[in-house]
């Protein structure tokens, strides 16, 4: 492949890939705790050097680079502002930390996303999967949906003078954590309870979703022009090459 064809493919394949986070983070603009995903690029070495036959640094022509790829997509865990919802089941950590929830195969995973109800049991499930949200010591909440409760300070909810405190977690590093989908994350390393002191969950409210869509809007149109002009050039070298080999049939014929 001509050396201008394989830089240009290059390029219009990691704008492509950054299309679909842009895209994935608009279709998440209204989703309680979403955390947005940032596409991050680095320079890329010749294909002779990833396969390598050759070095960086060997000064040959292999040694001028290989244009960008994306190297890893990363997660903004930067706190949503608090919307007021009133729903007694809505809750929002204002601060550190992750509500933990047991998936379907018994594994617990983390999330910011407060938006939770009741299922006919009396359990405190999450609203897309009705998969159970744990207390501090990893039982599952059971609440009388038909007497009032409330959340007093450090998460704790209290209904009918008993009271059983929220589950909240911390990871030790951002980095531990992995999307798995349905707006949760699973650890990659073991996880410490939030102190009492730092604890401070409200009710009636729910963390709005970390996407700002104006610049997400931005984001992909400055996306989607690079990706156009990656593909023209890939199309203006082309029609360079064909020009080349019928001028080159055209003498020998």
């Amino acid at each position: 492949m001509p050396y201008g064809l394989y830089i240009s493919a290059e390029g219009a394949q990691a704008q492509a890939q950054r299309l679909e986070v842009i895209a994935n983070n608009l279709a998440n603009v209204e989703t309680a705790g979403f955390k947005r995903d940032v596409a991050t690029f680095q320079s890329r070495f010749a294909e002779a050097i990833q396969q390598g036959s050759d070095y960086s640094g060997s000064r040959s022509k292999n040694d001028i680079g290989g244009g960008v790829k994306v190297i890893d997509v990363q997660t903004d865990f930067s706190s949503g502002s608090l919307r007021q919802t009133e729903m007694p089941t809505d809750f929002a950590i204002n601060g550190e930390g992750f509500f933990q929830v047991q998936g379907a195969d018994g594994a617990v995973y983390l999330t910011r996303a407060g938006n939770f109800t009741l299922d006919p049991r009396g359990r405190l499930v999450t609203q897309s999967d009705d998969l159970p949200v744990l207390d501090e010591s990893g039982g599952e909440i059971l609440i009388d949906g038909s007497r009032p409760f409330e959340v007093q300070a450090g998460g704790n909810i209290v209904q009918d003078g008993s009271a059983v405190t929220i589950g909240l977690m911390r990871p030790q590093s951002f980095g531990d954590l992995v999307k798995v989908g349905a707006n949760m994350f699973r650890p990659l390393a073991p996880v410490a309870p939030v102190s009492a002191e730092e604890r401070d969950i409200r009710q009636g409210y729910l963390e709005q979703s970390g996407v700002n869509p104006t610049r997400e809007m931005m984001k992909m149109i400055e996306t989607s022009r690079a990706f156009e002009a990656n593909t023209r050039l890939i199309q203006h070298q082309d029609s360079m090459i064909s020009g080349l080999v019928n001028r080159v049939l055209a003498v020998n014929s």
